[in-house]
């Protein structure tokens, strides 16, 4: 773990991100001692801390940061956080805070392999999110409608659930982005008011027009996601699983889901 840069696990009880969730955050898969995707990773990080008025730490200082966490890792989860550091009592923010930022290291997920060949088990959340467009598509450090979504359930062979807003449409899963194919058309969920862009979700909309793939951004209701021809998440630790069963319905064909996984392996 490194706290600002030094060895260590500890920060103050009056940081910003302890207090409010003030603060923003990247989860990386280090595969082969590489950490996959950093420079995408980190403009995703600083599109959000400009989004929030956060000063985004340089990309060098964190690249060397970086560089000396992996020295001694081979295959790991490596979290990044930004936040908008101390300050004194109150919501508004000083102007004089001084952003902290910490990396964690931790084991991969055990995932079973059939849910990357033979899809996964999903179902719908009663959570609903809450429209919120000054956030949207933000990795912010305020996860508690995640939270709470993920409480709704402990049966180990569902591996996520999906997330709608308030007015029914389906937005995402819990911890991935969603793509549906709608005859023929890959769709995924517009974010314009609630919901987080991951890099893997970016990753398959510039797969799919640099590759003249039929696709669009918008709006998707419940009635439409359960009977897509095709359904599957994805996120930059999974990378990409198909849906096989979700609310009674069931899916065999996966075409376009191995495409993808084939295409953003490479």
């Amino acid at each position: 773990m490194l706290v600002n840069g030094e060895t260590g696990n500890l920060i103050s009880i009056r940081d910003r991100g302890f207090l409010y969730g003030d603060g923003v955050f990247r989860t990386l898969r280090v595969s082969n001692g590489q950490a996959q995707h950093w420079r995408l990773h980190y403009q995703k990080l600083q599109h959000d801390c400009t989004a929030l008025g956060i000063v985004c730490p340089d990309f060098a200082q964190l690249s060397a940061e970086l560089e000396n966490l992996l020295s001694s890792q081979t295959d790991c989860a490596i979290k990044l956080i930004v936040t908008r550091g101390i300050s004194t009592r109150g919501y508004a923010p000083s102007s004089q805070t001084t952003p902290t930022h910490t990396w964690d290291v931790v084991p991969l997920p055990d995932y079973p392999a059939a849910w990357v060949t033979h899809g996964i088990k999903a179902r719908l959340c009663q959570l609903r999110l809450s429209r919120q467009p000054c956030l949207a598509g933000i990795k912010h450090l305020n996860r508690l409608e995640n939270v709470l979504a993920a409480r709704e359930w402990n049966d180990t062979e569902i591996a996520e659930g999906l997330l709608m807003d308030a007015d029914g449409n389906v937005i995402e899963g819990v911890r991935s982005n969603l793509f549906a194919v709608l005859n023929g058309k890959l769709t995924t969920p517009s974010l314009l008011g609630c919901g987080v862009a991951g890099i893997q979700r970016d990753r398959v909309i510039a797969w799919a027009n640099s590759n003249n793939v039929p696709f669009e951004i918008r709006a998707l209701n419940w009635d439409e996601v359960i009977n897509a021809d095709e359904l599957f998440i994805v996120n930059s630790l999974i990378g990409v699983w198909p849906i096989r069963e979700l609310e009674q319905r069931h899916w065999t064909d996966f075409t376009t889901a191995y495409r993808v996984q084939l295409e953003l392996s490479e």
